[in-house]
């Protein structure tokens, strides 16, 4: 319930911590960080971890948040995160020079793909694996979606039910009376 939570949990905050921290990592010498000290690659493990589940949760968890997209909503934020992610990773793999080449080109592996090679097959992992995630959380969107819109059905029916139709007594009057207003009028007109 703190004002942290809150901004962190709105689903447009969390799908940008999600997606642009990913590209600001990658992009930057945070990656470098995160090879040569101990503490970088813990802290990049903690970041990407908690900013996956903000995503994640601001989609599809069950635990309460200030605000929620709704379904339609959540299913546009989705795509376009993924869109987002698969653009990264061919951003990866169009890469021109190696990414930390101090590092990974000095490893002196004599067996497997280059360096170059690697980071384009990562690349490609990124876009194309990357996304089965994705898939499973559209998927279960879905079915979160169905669900809801059975409830809501269901609890218009128990309405409907306690309330002897009232609302559907009153819509119907309310067509006849229209119906009627334009009989009144053909019959002046004719």
């Amino acid at each position: 319930h703190s004002p942290f939570s809150r901004v962190v949990t709105h689903p447009f905050v969390a799908a940008g911590i999600f997606i642009g921290s990913l590209w600001a990592f990658y992009f930057t010498d945070l990656v470098r960080w995160s090879m040569y000290e101990h503490l970088g690659h813990e802290w990049m493990v903690i970041h990407f971890l908690i900013s996956g589940y903000l995503f994640v949760m601001s989609l599809v968890g069950i635990d309460p948040v200030p605000y929620r997209l709704p379904y339609p909503g959540r299913l546009i934020t989705l795509i376009a995160v993924m869109a987002m992610h698969a653009f990264f990773g061919i951003a990866i793999m169009m890469q021109e020079g190696l990414m930390v080449a101090e590092w990974f080109g000095s490893m002196g592996r004599t067996w497997g793909p280059t360096p170059m090679e690697d980071q384009y097959l990562g690349g490609g992992i990124a876009w194309s694996i990357g996304e089965i995630p994705t898939l499973i959380v559209a998927i279960t969107v879905a079915i979160q979606w169905s669900r809801d819109d059975t409830k809501v059905q269901r609890r218009g029916d128990r309405h409907a039910d306690r309330t002897g139709d009232a609302e559907l007594e009153e819509y119907n009057a309310q067509l006849a009376a229209l119906a009627e207003r334009d009989a009144r009028q053909a019959a002046r007109e004719g």
